[in-house]
């Protein structure tokens, strides 16, 4: 590692003061991605906000028709949590896939989405359910967060403090995993709501998770897997790396969205 400045602050406004004073300064969550490029040297922050004492942002709450999930809650918390069992059962089915055990207990949402690694899982729920991403500064609808490969529309020193998820409706997950790290290869989160339809998609594209809108209009006509037969992503637009081609990602990506389907129509 690069020689940084480590803090620990007691409050979000001594870590927001902290990381303002530098333009190098990195917040850190839980570390799952940080700590490995640090230790790579493949980033070299001033400072390292370490954001583990802020109790604020943690926890899970019920209210006004949406579960609002603060961002230092850890994964292994989301999965196991009765209340997000309960009202959104999709979600911490998602959040026990992340990772391994130890990935799970250190791990945050919060983290998770502002890194918008492409092959995260929480960002297509975030994608499919519309939920907001909340941060010091405002609300930012998940439509509008996430703007590319490992890029967001935070600002400089602006920080997810928590995410919003809507109630209503039925969705579920479904992830190839990849057999070493279980990060996804291709994961398809299905939403239905009345005559809506939701599918996002993510570990597949170059762009970085994405709602298929072709995949979306056929299953508002027909809610069935069938209604899928020859549909995929363009296989140009897929990841393509040791692992696999981008063809094959596409055709991961048409089957787990057949998945996801036939598990909602089961479900009913």
């Amino acid at each position: 590692m690069f020689a940084f400045a480590y803090s620990r602050p007691a409050d979000l406004a001594e870590a927001l003061a902290t990381l303002a004073a530098s333009e190098e300064a990195k917040p850190l969550a839980g570390g799952q991605t940080l700590i490995p490029t640090l230790k790579q040297r493949l980033a070299s922050p001033s400072d390292l906000v370490d954001l583990s004492r802020l109790a604020a942002l943690r926890g899970i709450a019920l209210a006004d028709d949406a579960l609002t999930i603060g961002a230092m809650t850890r994964h292994v918390e989301v999965a196991t949590s009765p209340l997000v069992a309960a009202h959104l059962p999709a979600l911490a089915a998602l959040a026990g896939m992340i990772g391994d055990p130890a990935v799970r207990n250190r791990g945050t949402l919060g983290g998770s989405v502002a890194n918008n690694d492409p092959s995260a899982d929480y960002p297509a729920v975030c994608l499919a359910l519309d939920a907001v991403i909340v941060t010091d500064r405002r609300e930012v609808p998940a439509g509008d967060f996430f703007t590319g490969l490992f890029e967001t529309a935070l600002e400089p020193g602006e920080l997810v403090t928590a995410v919003r998820f809507p109630l209503g409706g039925e969705g579920i997950y479904e992830k190839y995993p990849n057999p070493a790290s279980r990060y996804a290869m291709a994961g398809v989160f299905v939403w239905r709501g009345g005559e809506e339809v939701r599918v996002a998609v993510t570990g597949a594209s170059q762009g970085g998770v994405f709602r298929w809108a072709e995949a979306e209009a056929a299953l508002v006509a027909e809610f069935s897997p069938s209604a899928l037969d020859g549909l995929r992503p363009e296989a140009d637009d897929m990841i393509a790396d040791i692992h696999g081609s981008g063809a094959y990602r596409a055709q991961l990506v048409a089957v787990m969205a057949k998945r996801a389907v036939a598990g909602l129509a089961t479900a009913r």
